[in-house]
């Protein structure tokens, strides 16, 4: 509206006193006043009357807009930023102020400005509902306006707009608060919570974001010393987060921050405040640099936010201490296999090109020897001195870890992270207390190539490289290459399918027989384990019987097979092919299960069978293995009744005095020595073991004959017996009793 249409313009420009006196050279910034009016007169006398007005130390700042589309633009753009609007109603429209009005509130959510509605005509007055809604401060039309009227509506404006606004800062910095407590879980919970806690002060004070929060090293940093560290910081300071106070290069800092903690108590200076923060075990001091000294009301609400704040900090601190504990090594100080991992994540994800990481596998051979011989308390500290010896030997740029009882890794470059310099750490005996003990390693090393591999792979590659090393016996390290990944997988692969295969009922047993070598009559058979592929062939048991007994499956299967052959034992007795003899093979793992002597019993027994028609198969690697054990199950056998061979005899390197103490009936000579049988040639080891079995009283058997020469050969030594390919290839149990139908 124009001014000439109400007659009090002269009003606005009474002269009256200044509202302030305050200096404009000490004046701190302003505030943001929008005036939206379609008059332009309206707006230079608005900026005329007000433009020597100082509230709250801070002059006012006109942002000048011409309607109710431009208003929304600037209130959208500025937001919270506008301390005022003065809002004329009618403009392109009768209700265009009252349309700015509700967008603002209801659809933009912008609710700290404060709205003061004018109008030069008294008739477009908005409703009192309308007032309340959309929390409009003051309405007045054009001629009530003399300048005292204004100023003193735009100073309780703007003692509304800053309660409001503190209000809503204490109510984003508590949200910001609760949000940090909720994020505790984050790997730098510490360090959040404590940039939070400045900045949500500063919020509070109205300040810009800056300080620091500082504590003893203590559980916070794991550090062991009383030195006082920055654990969080906003603004300038954010570069000084976990290095000492002390390295902030400011004497006012560091002794205001050492006094606050040394006297227990909050410090209020002009420019600057300091923060005691404490709980029942923790405290800190929070570090503020401000332009004023903090008033009472402020340092009220700070007194409230602290106490609050406190509980927080030793909630944090209290986390930090469980996550500290399942990351980091409770004996060595070291980080636990899953710190490792993280790090190794972190290394993988640099930029390799230029660089040659590896990580490394380092575990102590024979280590449970020195828990068992010396006592655990001992083999912990030889644990921590090879942690020392580790960390001396190997610079600061590599990282070590504790992943394992006695198993350390360690990420670095390979020219420092090697076999020789790995060795070289267990070149001299380690002093334990009284004791000096001499240590060694197998070490497993990966490459970290430009993969961008997992760390849960590298460790576990790393793993693969550290299992081939204890098995070399020619070195005590390996290197990683995929190809022994490829094996392992193909190995579980293999496991998985014989797994599933043997609980499908998939696996066969078939039975190759045995002849008597003067009169080529069937005496008996061995029972051999098949395993049918998807294919329609068979798997080796070259292939299949070493992974059985790796897993364990050996333990079931073996079980299995002892239950078949003595169910298809005794189903020959009851068709009348009685007298036959069925040999089994037994592999270590079967003698280790307590299992296993009782099971042969209740078969035997369930199935009516006599005890000598069954013969166990051994081999002499077997035997070599854990003889003791074998040899107390075959006795305790062989008084039940069981009959005993030992499988592929001469192979092996088997000390007489074990054979001399097993209770053998019958040695099988290998079907390697009966190859060399050929005409006009003798076989001397063939000779000496058939010799060697008539000494000690048992009978013989040859493997692999398959040829007429052989058996006669065998027979002229005086063999007893032979099984092969000349006789009878390995056959399914229905094809066996059709053989022995043919043969009787």
């Amino acid at each position: 509206m124009s001014p000439k249409n109400y007659d009090n313009d002269e009003l606005i420009f009474l002269p009256e006193e200044s509202i302030s006196d305050t200096p404009r050279a000490s004046l701190q910034g302003a505030w943001n006043i929008l005036v939206v009016d379609d008059d332009e007169e309206i707006h230079s006398i608005t900026r005329l009357a007000l433009s020597d007005l100082v509230v709250s130390n801070r002059s006012l700042n006109f942002i000048h807009v011409h309607s109710g589309k431009e208003a929304l633009a600037t209130i959208e753009k500025m937001r919270s930023s506008i301390a005022i609007i003065l809002l004329d109603v009618v403009m392109e429209s009768d209700d265009a102020g009252l349309v700015v009005a509700r967008t603002m509130r209801e659809e933009l959510n912008i609710l700290e400005p404060r709205i003061i509605l004018r109008t030069g005509q008294p008739g477009y007055a908005p409703e009192e509902q309308v007032i309340k809604d959309y929390d409009i401060n003051d309405y007045k039309t054009k001629t009530e306006l003399t300048r005292s009227k204004l100023v003193t509506a735009i100073i309780a404006s703007i003692r509304s707009y800053q309660q409001i606004l503190s209000i809503n800062q204490s109510r984003l910095g508590l949200r910001q608060i609760i949000k940090s407590a909720a994020n505790l879980m984050e790997e730098h919970s510490v360090r959040n919570f404590c940039e939070g806690v400045v900045t949500q002060i500063s919020s509070l004070l109205g300040l810009e974001a800056g300080g620091v929060v500082c504590a003893k090293a203590g559980s916070v940093l794991d550090i062991e010393d009383d030195d006082i560290y920055v654990l969080g910081a906003a603004g300038e300071f954010a570069v000084y987060i976990n290095k000492k106070l002390e390295n902030l290069h400011n004497d006012r800092i560091v002794s205001s921050v050492n006094l606050c903690l040394e006297q227990k108590q909050h410090i209020f200076e002009p420019n600057f405040s300091v923060l005691y923060l404490h709980s029942s075990d923790y405290e800190a001091a929070v570090y503020l640099e401000q332009g004023h000294k903090i008033n009472r009301a402020d340092r009220e609400l700070l007194e409230v936010f602290l106490s609050s704040v406190s509980v927080g900090y030793e909630n944090v601190n209290l986390f930090h201490q469980l996550r500290t504990a399942a990351f980091k090594d409770w004996l060595t100080k070291l980080p636990n296999r899953s710190e490792f991992i993280n790090m190794l994540d972190e290394s993988s994800q640099t930029d390799l090109r230029n660089q040659d990481l590896v990580v490394a596998l380092v575990d102590i051979n024979h280590f449970a020897d020195i828990n068992d011989g010396l006592g655990q308390d001992v083999g912990n500290c030889a644990l921590v001195a090879v942690t020392e010896r580790l960390q001396t030997t190997l610079t600061e740029d590599t990282k070590i870890g504790r992943i394992g009882a006695d198993i350390f890794g360690v990420i670095g470059s390979e020219t420092l992270i090697n076999p020789e310099t790995i060795n070289q750490v267990f070149v001299t005996p380690f002093k334990v207390a009284e004791h000096t003990l001499p240590l060694a390693a197998s070490i497993g090393i990966c490459r970290l190539n430009d993969n961008n591999c997992p760390g849960i792979d590298l460790l576990k590659q790393s793993n693969i490289a550290l299992n081939r090393a204890k098995k070399n016996l020619n070195s005590n390290f390996e290197y990683y290459a995929p190809e022994m990944e490829q094996q392992t997988t193909w190995r579980l692969e293999m496991i998985r399918k014989l797994s599933a295969d043997f609980q499908a009922r998939k696996l066969e047993l078939w039975y190759q027989p045995q002849v008597d070598l003067v009169t080529e009559q069937i005496v008996g058979m061995e029972a051999l384990l098949r395993w049918p592929s998807e294919t329609g062939t068979y798997i080796s048991p070259a292939v299949f019987v070493p992974l059985a007994e790796y897993s364990g499956l050996i333990i079931d299967i073996g079980s299995w097979v002892i239950e078949e052959s003595c169910r298809h034992l005794a189903k020959l007795n009851e068709i009348g092919h009685q007298g036959l003899r069925m040999a089994i093979n037994i592999s270590m793992p079967q003698f280790r299960d307590p299992n296993f002597i009782p099971s042969v019993k209740q078969h035997i027994t369930e199935f009516g069978l006599e005890p000598d028609r069954v013969e166990l198969e051994i081999t002499e690697s077997v035997v070599m293995d854990e003889p003791q054990i074998v040899i107390e199950a075959l006795q305790e056998l062989k008084r039940f009744g069981v009959k005993v061979a030992i499988d592929d005899f001469g192979t092996g390197f088997s000390s007489m005095s074990y054979l001399q103490k097993l209770p053998l009936d019958r040695l099988k000579v290998d079907r390697a020595f009966v190859n060399e049988i050929t005409p006009g040639k003798s076989a001397f080891i063939v000779e000496t073991i058939v010799t060697l079995g008539n000494k000690l009283g048992l009978s013989t058997i040859a493997e692999g004959v398959e040829k007429r020469e052989q058996a006669s050969y065998m027979l002229k030594l005086g063999c007893d017996e032979a099984q092969g390919y000349l006789f009878a290839k390995p056959m399914p149990f229905e094809q066996l009793t059709d053989l022995l139908y043919q043969s009787s």
